[in-house]
């Protein structure tokens, strides 16, 4: 059974880079079993080769606007992504990426980390990457990442 971790977002626009770091520190030090891509602000160019895996689980992970306080993380429906309005800094829609993958994918988890400073050349925040720690802590453990709040 393949578990998936999509990791989103522009490591050179501050906090945007939340997706990046986590998959940096995936390569540096793995946690569970997951198959992990670092899909940058152009995760769209990962969709055959995760097609091919058919995981049981996508995980996406991305720096999201959803109006918390820097460093929140909540688990988004991702049916309703298209309805929220997100900060996106990405090339195509995260939803469109979704629904190119649903046929291939057993289940989809979209976790947002609210960013607090987006911006080129901005470092990184520590409340967001307190969050990123978070995130990666919990992929050691099966059911860990359904641990965060919803939207």
């Amino acid at each position: 059974m393949t578990d998936v971790l999509l990791c989103v977002g522009n490591s050179m626009m501050g906090d945007d880079g939340a997706g990046p770091l986590l998959a940096e520190m995936c390569r540096t030090t793995p946690r569970g079993e997951w198959v992990v891509f670092d899909g940058g602000s152009a995760p769209e160019n990962d969709v055959v080769a995760i097609r091919e895996l058919r995981p049981a689980r996508l995980l996406i992970v991305d720096a999201t606007d959803m109006g918390l306080n820097p460093g929140e993380i909540r688990r988004i429906d991702p049916d309703d992504i298209a309805e929220m309005f997100m900060m996106t800094t990405h090339n195509m829609p995260l939803n469109y990426l979704v629904d190119q993958l649903r046929g291939d994918v057993g289940e989809v988890i979209f976790l947002g980390i609210q960013p607090d400073i987006v911006g080129f050349y901005y470092p990184m925040t520590e409340k967001v990457k307190t969050a990123v720690e978070r995130v990666y802590q919990s992929l050691a453990e099966r059911h860990g990442v359904l641990g965060f709040g919803e939207l």
